[in-house]
Parts: C-alpha cells; structure tokens; sequence
C-alpha cells in the first residue's frame, strides 16, 4: 500500500456512520409505506367483497320481479293484439256498413239545363266529350295509401309532371306564394333536410289556392288580376290562367278564365278557385260560378292556348267537397265534414256519358291526419298526389272497365 492508503480507510471509516444511519431511515421509511399499502389493499378487498354481496342481494331481489314484469308484458302482449284484431274486425264493419249508406243525391245535367244553369263561357257547354284516347277505365277503389312526409304549410300541392321525366317532384307551399320547390328524385325530397335539395323555380305572379298542375313542362295556375276574387273592382270574381315554362321561368300564356261570378268549388277549400287537373285526355278545370253555387262546373282546356273547347254542369254538390280529380275523362269529387273524418267519392260525373251512375265506384280514402287540400292524378303511374294538413300522401289506386258492374 502507498503512503496515502492509511488515509484513504480513515476517510472511509468516517463516512460509514452517517451513511449507515442513512439506509436505517430509508428501510424505516420503505417499511411504513408498505404497511400502509397492505392496509388500503385490505380495505379496497372488504369494499369489493361487501359490494359483490350488496349485489348478489341485489339479483337476487330483481330476478323475480324481471320474471314477474316479463310475464306481465306477455300478457299486455297478448291484449294488444286481441284488441287490435277486435279493431280491424270493427273497421272492416265500419266500412261495409260505410260502403252501405248511399250517396248524396246527385240532380241531373238535364235537368239544370232545363232550369236554365248558366249558359255563358267560351266553347260547347253540356254536350257529350268525344274521347280522343282509348282510355276506358274508372278508379275501382284505393288500394294503399303511403305517407312520405310533412312539409310546409297545411294547405298545399305536390306532383309529378305526367308528361315530364318520371322521377322529378314538385312542391308548391301555400295557397298564396310565388316560389315552387323542385327536387330531382322522391328521394331528394324525403330526407330530413329535404329543402336543401331543392331547386327554387319564382313565378312573376303569384299563384291563389292549391289548383296548380305541372303538365308537359309547363306549370299551370290561376293568378288573381287586379280586382280578382275579394279584390273588388272591374275583374270581380275573374281569374287568370297563366301558362309558366319551368325550364325557360318565363309565362308563355295567359287567358282570362271565361265563366263569370267565380266562387270556390269545394266547400271545404275555400282558398281555391279553380282546381286544374291532367287525365289521359289532356287538360281540365273545376270551378263554379254564382250563377249555380250549388253544384260544381267542369271544363276542357287546350294545353297550348288555353282556351277552353267544352263545359259542363255537373250534378256534383258543393257542399262538403273537399277536392276532386280526373280519370279518363271522368270527374270524382271528394267528400268530407267538418271537423275532417274519413274522406269519400261521393260523387263521379263522365263527360263522355259512357259510366253511368249506377256502375260509378263510390270508394272511402283510409283514415289520415285531417282533410285534403289537394289532389293530383298521375295518369302514368295511376296514383293520387295529395296534400293532407302538411303531410304527403301517395295513394294507390285499383281500376276496372267503365262498362263492368260494381
């Protein structure tokens, strides 16, 4: 060893006292903190051990009452479904009892000619419609009725143009406005946020009532002119047919609708005027005139210029109509009360003459939300377009021969 060993082990052996009392404290120090660890372990294994049986008590509790309450919704299932076939048999007896009760009672055309009902208006008036298609069918009864959705207001119109391409929809909101809704497909127009889909088609006058029609890519509607319906003046109780291209937004025709003393056709759709209407035949108007308020007056339009080539006095009533459509040249008015029930054709007149009362279906609408404010015939997909307290409704419909007994 060198001469600085001996010092090096005196430096040592001094330092050896306070380092080993350095490790006594931190083995203390490392004891006390493994008791306490072994302390909180144990509690954390009574609270797991009293909360495993606090549960076991639990399930065993709740067992019964889950059997108790699984029973007990079995039997609230079975009573559902007793009640509702005793409901199905009850509105299948409704609706035979329904199908029972006769029609209002319809007067005779030749009769409210020879009581001299009005004989004013532009083309031939009460003679019978020669028809220009092969069309011989009438409605049978309503097969389905599906509803799509709500959108806008609670009077209204949607449609499809029969002539247009066959997936296109639009949507005419209110009974006074100047803005239409188009959307590209049924789908577009059923999401939540359907609106943002659509195309804004603005019309330069604004449309009155619900008795548009989109028909060859044109929208047809009446307009009120200056002293119009409730506007006084020189145009009291006068409408205008105005003619709107859709692709090119311009109006390509306007006419003066040619009956006099205007009021509103259905009694319970007091905002229209003059219902419009596309069959397999072409262009139609409903409307009725102070002249006779009782019943209602049917027209035939030409599609290029408006102009009306024949009219008739229908033995249809007014009163409690609601709306109205054409099928092969055949008028079906609509019927409800107020407040809405369960809505029926009550009434069918055919220009031709070739379905006779006595063979004219008379079929109820499946029950819905209130009462209709408008109804659009698709001769293509022979469905009904209808605007119901702002849900829209598709109903299917089931036909026959015009010449085949009921």
């Amino acid at each position: 060893m060198g001469p600085g060993s001996p010092l090096f082990v005196l430096l040592l052996l001094s330092l050896w006292g306070p380092l080993r009392g350095q490790q006594h404290h931190l083995v203390e120090y490392m004891e006390r903190r493994l008791v306490a660890l072994e302390e909180r372990l144990a509690q954390c294994q009574d609270q797991s051990s009293r909360h495993a049986a606090e549960l076991r008590d639990f399930k065993n509790k709740m067992l019964p009452l889950l059997e108790v309450a699984e029973k007990e919704r079995e039997a609230l299932r079975t009573e559902a479904d007793t009640i509702a076939g005793r409901v199905d048999r009850l509105e299948r007896e409704v609706d035979y009892l329904e199908m029972q009760s006769p029609a209002l009672p319809c007067e005779e055309v030749g009769e409210k000619v020879a009581d001299g009902a009005g004989t004013k208006g532009k083309g031939r008036r009460n003679e019978k419609y020669d028809m220009v298609t092969d069309c011989g069918y009438t409605i049978s009864q309503v097969r389905s009725m599906k509803i799509l959705k709500r959108f806008g207001g609670p009077a209204g119109l949607w449609t499809k143009d029969p002539l247009g391409p066959a997936e296109k929809i639009y949507v005419l909101d209110g009974t006074q406005n100047d803005t239409a809704f188009v959307f590209p497909r049924l789908r577009d127009f059923t999401l939540a946020m359907a609106a943002r889909k659509a195309s804004r088609v603005r019309v330069p006058f604004p449309w009155i009532g619900t008795g548009q029609l989109v028909y060859g890519g044109f929208l047809y509607y009446a307009r009120r002119p200056p002293g119009g319906p409730g506007g006084g003046g020189g145009l009291e109780n006068t409408l205008q047919l105005i003619k709107f291209h859709l692709a090119n937004r311009t109006v390509v025709d306007s006419s003066v609708f040619p009956a006099e003393g205007l009021v509103p056709p259905y009694g319970l759709t007091p905002h229209t005027y003059i219902d419009l209407a596309a069959d397999e035949e072409g262009l139609w108007a409903v409307y009725a005139t102070q002249e006779d308020d009782r019943h209602l007056c049917l027209a035939k339009l030409d599609p290029q210029t408006l102009d009306t080539e024949q009219q008739w006095d229908t033995p249809c009533p007014r009163e409690n109509a609601e709306a109205a459509f054409v099928i092969c040249g055949t008028l079906y008015v609509v019927y409800n009360t107020r407040p809405a029930s369960r809505a029926r054709v009550q009434c069918s007149f055919d220009a031709s003459g070739t379905l006779t009362p006595e063979r004219a279906a008379l079929p109820y609408f499946p029950r819905r939300y209130g009462a209709h404010a408008s109804l659009r015939y698709n001769p293509r997909e022979r469905q009904l377009y209808a605007w119901d307290d702002g849900y829209q409704l598709v109903y299917k419909l089931e036909m026959r021969s015009k010449e085949e007994e009921v």
